[in-house]
């Protein structure tokens, strides 16, 4: 093991700084090599880049990353029954999950097919009365409904018993997912899902709107290979790059590859404010700079998943595909109004889970449970209480007999993995998801067996991480050297996310000049160094907490030693913490 950066072993937050960079000497040699700054080339360094990847890692582009459809397994017949019903006149019955990502995969099929003059009817389950996933109930109302083919996205894969049921009522369903597999498939007229045992595509990092992206693609090519765009205007599928940015960032799948080619273009199209939904709700977000993967997951993201959270599941779907101005600012105003609801909602059930946590720190696993807990806000809280312990954690939302769970991960422990293990030993009703999240639903009575099997399960996986919490540093600078070229200079590398961390520059030798409570309970200071460089920094969610504690005792202007503001510190900016 390497020395702590600025030799911090313990940080206020009880973190050790941890070099990302492992050998200088890389950074070296592509700033040498490609003529490039040398902070953005440790920052490439650290992130394994190599020098002939550095122009398609700054400059992604769907010519460089998209292959071809076809080696989705199931993409061919999925695109043979798609185009035979187009062909047909046919309805396509969408049925969509009722997060962001199933709202942007749904809401990318509604613009296409209404491209192609083509009705859609899209069911999005209540999260509470239907739960995850088909059922088979929906699935026939909406062949009830004229609907031909029935599209599930961002889910399905696990779904047995609605989809056999569909199939025995005649219906072609088509799953479009990206949830862990298993190895047996549902029935299902095709399975598109990179995730497939057997698919061998290496795209298993896709978002569902990335599958769903990838399956238009195909079914663009095949409708104009059947001479079907003959008379009618072909669809440029690029203008809808916005939704898929959208739902990539937010399902928090890894920014590489190909996903990083669609966030990065995807982007550039949600600048250009096309969508009418995806404007006003920007409006109401107050996002007046050019956005970024920040707005997308931390404003916009979480106002569309407050719909499917506590309020009518299909608000996102209804946002992203009006044309209406009007009726868009009203959806857009529900949904913020809705997310205010949410994180009250939050705060008591963060309150109740950490409370039950405390005594759980010691497992592999967290996991807690309450009576009545909201299951719309399980997610946020299970995110909050990893955080907190630095430990995989399910949250599970207890209502008449039935837990409704929400877990969220760390890095190197899969547990979707682990959700498809205990729904395999007869632990679950239902469950999946993918390394970093999951869900599950569980009778109450078998809480106790299935919190020993999933700490089992992942202890392995928990041991091989280091003991002390660990904050990955990308180099160390002077307040003075923290200016606004160096901040344009990083900025090359975004967007950020998981698998390109947003870079972090400690701040040496600084000391805090003031420091003050801001908003609720965030903590802002200003800094400054003995070569007269001063910041201002921010702390969100700090009052009370140890970092806030140790900025407001060193804010009356005495000189003290302060390594970093926040352990969440990027240089030349706030720090951005993720305050939904």
């Amino acid at each position: 093991m390497t020395g702590a950066i600025l030799g911090v072993e313990h940080s206020v937050t009880g973190k050790r700084w941890r070099a990302r960079l492992e050998d200088d000497r890389a950074a070296m040699a592509l700033a040498q090599q490609l003529d490039l700054p040398e902070a953005l080339a440790r920052v490439l360094a650290a992130r394994k880049v190599a020098p002939e990847d550095v122009s398609n890692f700054l400059q992604p582009s769907l010519k460089a990353f998209l292959p071809d459809p076809s080696v989705l397994k199931g993409m061919d017949e999925a695109i043979t029954r798609l185009a035979d019903a187009v062909e047909a006149g046919e309805t396509i019955g969408v049925f969509g999950d009722y997060d962001v990502d199933g709202a942007t995969s749904s809401a990318l099929l509604v613009h296409y097919f209404r491209a192609l003059d083509v009705a859609t009817d899209v069911h999005i389950p209540d999260r509470q009365k239907e739960g995850y996933g088909p059922n088979a109930p929906a699935i026939v109302a909406l062949r009830d409904r004229g609907a031909g083919p029935v599209v599930t996205v961002d889910c399905g894969i696990s779904a047995y018993d609605p989809l056999r049921l569909a199939a025995e009522a005649g219906i072609d369903v088509i799953v479009l997912d990206h949830h862990a597999a298993e190895p047996e498939l549902p029935s299902a007229c095709a399975v598109v899902n990179p995730n497939r045992i057997d698919d061998t595509s290496g795209l298993g990092h896709l978002a569902a709107v990335g599958v769903t992206f990838m399956t238009i693609v195909a079914l663009n090519r095949e409708l104009r290979k059947r001479g079907w765009f003959g008379q009618r205007q072909e669809p440029d599928l690029m203008q809808w790059l916005d939704i898929v940015a959208l739902g990539t960032v937010c399902d928090s799948v890894p920014l590489v590859g190909l996903n990083r080619a669609l966030a990065t273009q995807g982007l550039k199209i949600m600048a250009g404010r096309r969508n009418t939904g995806l404007t006003a709700l920007a409006d109401i977000g107050r996002i007046t700079e050019k956005p970024t993967a920040y707005h997308a997951g931390f404003v916009l993201g979480p106002r569309i998943n407050a719909g499917g959270r506590i309020g009518s599941p299909d608000l996102g779907v209804r946002l992203l595909t009006t044309t209406d101005p009007d009726e868009a600012a009203g959806l857009a105003l529900k949904l913020d109004s809705l997310n205010g609801e949410r994180q009250e909602i939050e705060r008591g059930v963060l309150a109740a889970a950490l409370v039950a946590a405390e005594i759980q720190e010691g497992r592999n696993c967290i996991v807690v449970s309450g009576e009545g807990w909201h299951p719309g806000v399980i997610g946020i809280v299970a995110s909050r209480v990893v955080e907190r312990f630095h430990r995989p954690a399910f949250v599970i939302a207890v209502n008449d007999g039935i837990g409704k769970g929400s877990g969220r991960s760390l890095a190197g422990v899969d547990l979707g993995g682990a959700v498809t293990a205990a729904r395999q030993a007869g632990l679950l009703v239902n469950g999946g998801g993918h390394p970093m999240a999951a869900g599950l639903t569980v009778e109450a009575g078998k809480l106790q067996e299935l919190t020993d099997f999933l700490d089992e399960r992942v202890a392995k996986s928990v041991s091989q991480r280091p003991s002390v919490p660990e904050l990955g540093v990308d180099g160390a600078l002077s307040a003075g050297a923290a200016t606004v070229d160096l901040l344009q200079t990083i900025e090359r590398m975004g967007p950020f996310g998981i698998g390109n961390a947003e870079p972090r520059f400690a701040i040496m030798g600084a000391r805090v000049v003031r420091a003050d409570v801001v908003g609720e309970n965030h903590v802002r200071a200003i800094l400054s160094s003995a070569d007269g460089g001063r910041l201002k920094a921010i702390a969100f969610r700090a009052l009370s907490q140890p970092i806030g504690d140790a900025l407001m005792a060193r804010g009356g202007g005495r000189s003290a030693p302060c390594r970093s503001p926040s352990d969440r510190s990027v240089a030349g900016q706030r720090t951005r913490a993720a305050d939904h």
